[in-house]
């Protein structure tokens, strides 16, 4: 960029005719110096050399010229406008000037104004090609605007955003055009386009209060309550009294505040937090534009209801509810109702949801848990130790222990009056056929049962699908008894039998 105005400048040079000496010598002075500090990429000394030369000759063409130039290099076209005004005010054949107008103009869009200099141009020189491609691109722009304007009547927003795009890529500056491309965003429902659009309008133009708000207002309908934050922030350091903004400042902010509570919450675990925010958000998510934000506190409190291991019944109930209302298969939604699945035994369900879940998001979570439902499905055919012992998956080691105490009870005929007596009474000698099945099977099982759920490593691969005890067992490594035998030999001598209840 830098060097394409200076060589725009040496060749402006060719055209000036000793306007440069004329202008008196400071002035001529200020004049090379900047062109210098231009060549060398040093903007903020080369435009504070061109105000002194302007200062010192006003009427000096060449210094607004590449005043210009100056803006333009840094990124400043509306500063540069006027002083090309200026020099072709005061010299209307300079072609150098009108045709950086030109340009300018129709980055712009303003589109007449541009095909005038275009013309003006090739009215004395009708051999400049750059003119001519000007000139012919202008008027195919001026067609295509009123396709655009056609087609936006007739509603058909998809082929005004097509045409709107064309042109947009010659004019990036044309504020109307990227704001008539935003609204057809909007009437289309893609609202991330049209907010792209919106802030670039933003930035095109000065204390643009209006455009900040209907970004965040945007944004807000969205779902983004933080960028929606921030861009209503701008609105206000533009216009601290600027009632709609601040109205819209405070319901964004005490949302924002709730949405970062739950992602706490989620991240430390802290699951009745979450509940409790998810829950508020709900109450101040009132307004239809809180579309967004109500879906989000719904889909809060089943991942909230699943992850803190709520009842089982009552997070199915949850995600079901925003799955049906909302239409959606969102993979989170379904893989938290598939881990409530899993506590409530329904393994065929959550096998659905995972593979449904899979379908959006090919992820190791999900691909986990299918392999993990897998494995749980096969081994509900073999022994379930939450079963045996008559606790939810859920349940924590104190409430294993307590139905493990009970199941004891239970079983002794006397309500149990101690370890050996009740050893005594059920040992498997002292039964025939098929009591003496009945009670070795109980024997292994709720002894296995108790081992297992009470030793967290080995819980933790049970609930993952693997029986710890299934493959020592096979290769007879392991004593589910830890030490003991509790049948003996089979002659009724030589056992040691115990109950451990902590």
């Amino acid at each position: 960029m830098l060097f394409h105005l200076f060589i725009l400048i040496i060749l402006s040079d060719f055209f000036i005719n000793g306007a440069i000496g004329d202008a008196g010598g400071s002035v001529d002075d200020h004049l090379e110096k900047g062109k210098k500090y231009l060549a060398t990429g040093q903007l903020v000394d080369a435009l504070s050399e061109f105000h002194l030369a302007i200062d010192g000759d006003p009427k000096n063409y060449v210094a607004y010229f590449r005043r210009a130039a100056v803006y333009l290099g840094m990124g400043k076209s509306k500063s540069a406008l006027p002083d090309l005004n200026k020099v072709i005010e005061l010299k209307p054949d300079f072609f150098a000037a009108r045709m950086q107008r030109g340009n300018l103009l129709l980055k712009q869009g303003d589109f007449d104004e541009a095909k005038l200099d275009f013309e003006n141009i090739l009215t004395s020189d009708a051999s400049n090609s750059e003119a001519r491609s000007q000139f012919e691109i202008t008027t195919k722009l001026i067609q295509t605007v009123k396709e655009a304007k056609n087609a936006y009547a007739k509603q058909d927003y998809t082929k005004n955003i097509e045409l709107l795009s064309a042109i947009i890529e010659h004019c990036p500056w044309a504020i109307t055009l990227r704001e008539q491309r935003a609204d057809s965003y909007l009437k289309s429902g893609d609202y991330t386009k049209a907010v792209s659009d919106l802030k670039a309008t933003a930035k095109l133009i000065p204390d643009n209060t209006q455009a900040f708000l209907k970004i965040s207002q945007l944004l807000y309908t969205m779902g983004d309550a933080d960028d929606s934050l921030t861009n209503i922030r701008e609105c206000l350091k533009l216009d601290a009294d600027h009632k709609e903004c601040h109205s819209h400042y405070t319901k964004v902010k005490k949302l924002a505040k709730q949405l970062e509570s739950i992602r706490d919450g989620i991240s430390q675990s802290n699951w009745k937090e979450c509940l409790d925010k998810a829950n508020q958000v709900l109450k101040l998510s009132s307004d239809p534009s809180s579309h967004a934000f109500i879906y989000r506190a719904h889909s809060s409190l089943c991942t909230c209801m699943s992850r803190g291991k709520s009842p089982a019944k009552d997070t199915i109930t949850k995600c079901t509810e925003v799955l049906d209302t909302y239409h959606t298969s969102d993979a989170e939604l379904l893989v938290s109702r598939a881990e409530a699945y899993i506590l409530n035994e329904e393994y065929d369900l959550a096998l659905a949801d995972f593979q449904r879940a899979h379908d959006t998001e090919d992820s190791n979570r999900v691909n986990d848990g299918i392999k993990r439902v897998q494995k749980l499905i096969k081994q509900s055919k073999k022994r379930d130790y939450y079963k045996i012992l008559g606790v939810r998956r859920s349940a924590n080691k104190a409430e294993i222990l307590k139905a493990y105490r009970k199941l004891a009870i239970k079983w002794h005929p006397d309500k149990y009056e101690g370890e050996r007596k009740l050893a005594i009474k059920w040992h498997p000698d002292k039964y025939e056929g098929e009591d003496k099945k009945k009670a070795e099977k109980m024997f292994i099982d709720i002894a296995a049962a108790k081992e297992v759920l009470t030793d967290q490593e080995k819980r933790a691969k049970f609930d993952a699908g693997d029986d710890p005890l299934d493959a020592e067992e096979q290769a007879q490594q392991h004593n589910p008894f830890q030490g003991f035998n509790p049948f003996g030999s089979g002659n009724g001598q030589g056992y040691t039998f115990r109950f451990h209840f902590n």
